[in-house]
């Protein structure tokens, strides 16, 4: 699966684009960053305009808004581009793949599903990693621009339970992001499912095998088809279940995770330690680096799914070596 970083003719899309990646998005990071400014500037100056007339001139009103605009546009750019850019890398990954798995599909063919591991399994790989890798560097760099922002605005101020502890925005902030991850990885473990997803492949493939069988041989019984078919049901039934319960769990987490930045800043809000533009940077950048901290959480149906499609093509790959090597011997 990783050929695609060692094989010589793949070192400048793998390496280069790399790089390509990860410094498009530091820069879309910078901007957000920029951009959490905006918010406190713009809302001290709401906050300024409200409490008298006239206190703003409407010049500085557009001004402010245009200014945003500026940087919203750099950031949408540097993303589409990002984007398409991944797309164009990750698809020469899945081709590395694809490109050795033709050289042995004489003896990849034998295999129980070889045409689903290398049609199937390697577009699904691609895409969830284009999704999955690229939210993952970029949450990890987030957490690198926002705790100092957050950890500086929470100088001076009351934090709910921490009281004037400077760290107490960054620390509660992990206790809830952290605590909150671990409790539905647990869960997730519990309800095996990565096991569930991994069956539900193993079945849907069996089906799809003889299905395709059935096209060509009149002789193949619709008992036969059937059974299959019932497998599949079973296991797409027991997997709609298995997410229920761990569904009540992530999203009843994700609906309280609304209110978790006012709560800490409840004492603050009380007493009127801060104005309206250093709570909404406050509130922003804590949500960044909360959201950062529950990449884990919030992804946690596609990391299954990455891991049963990463289960399957190794398990592929093992079996080739495998009979690559008893042919060797041979």
């Amino acid at each position: 699966m990783f050929r695609f970083f060692t094989e010589r003719n793949w070192f400048l899309w793998s390496w280069l684009g790399s790089f390509i990646i990860l410094s498009s998005l530091w820069i879309q990071v910078k901007i957000d960053v920029k951009i959490n400014e905006w918010f406190g500037e713009f809302y001290d100056m709401i906050q300024k305009a409200l409490s008298a007339p006239n206190a703003i001139t409407i010049e500085e009103y557009w001004a402010s808004l245009l200014s945003f605009i500026i940087l919203a546009a750099m950031y949408v750019g540097v993303a589409v581009l990002v984007s398409f850019f991944t797309s164009h890398y990750l698809f020469r990954w899945r081709a590395a793949m694809v490109e050795w798995y033709h050289s042995v599909y004489d003896k990849a063919r034998k295999i129980e599903g070889a045409a689903q591991r290398v049609q199937e399994d390697t577009i699904k790989f691609s895409r969830i990693m284009e999704s999955l890798g690229t939210s993952l560097i970029e949450a990890l760099m987030i957490l690198i621009e926002f705790m100092p922002i957050l950890f500086g605005l929470s100088i001076g101020i009351p934090i709910f339970f921490f009281g004037d502890w400077d760290y107490g925005l960054i620390v509660g902030a992990l206790i809830w992001s952290i605590g909150g991850t671990i409790f539905l990885i647990i869960l997730g473990l519990i309800l095996r499912l990565v096991g569930v997803e991994y069956d539900l492949q193993k079945k849907e493939a069996a089906y799809r095998k003889i299905l395709v069988i059935a096209e060509d041989d009149g002789t193949i019984r619709p008992k036969t088809i059937d059974e299959l078919f019932e497998g599949v049901r079973s296991i797409h039934y027991l997997s709609y279940l298995r997410y229920l319960y761990f569904n009540i769990g992530r999203i009843a987490y994700l609906q309280a995770n609304v209110l978790s930045a006012y709560v800490f800043l409840a004492p603050a809000i009380v007493a009127g330690a801060v104005t309206l533009g250093v709570m909404q940077q406050i509130i922003r950048a804590f949500g960044r680096v909360e959201g950062s901290m529950q990449y884990i959480l919030k992804a946690w149906p596609t990391i299954i799914e990455l891991a049963s499609v990463y289960k399957r093509l190794r398990e592929f790959e093992y079996r080739i070596e495998q009979d690559k090597f008893v042919d060797e011997k041979i």
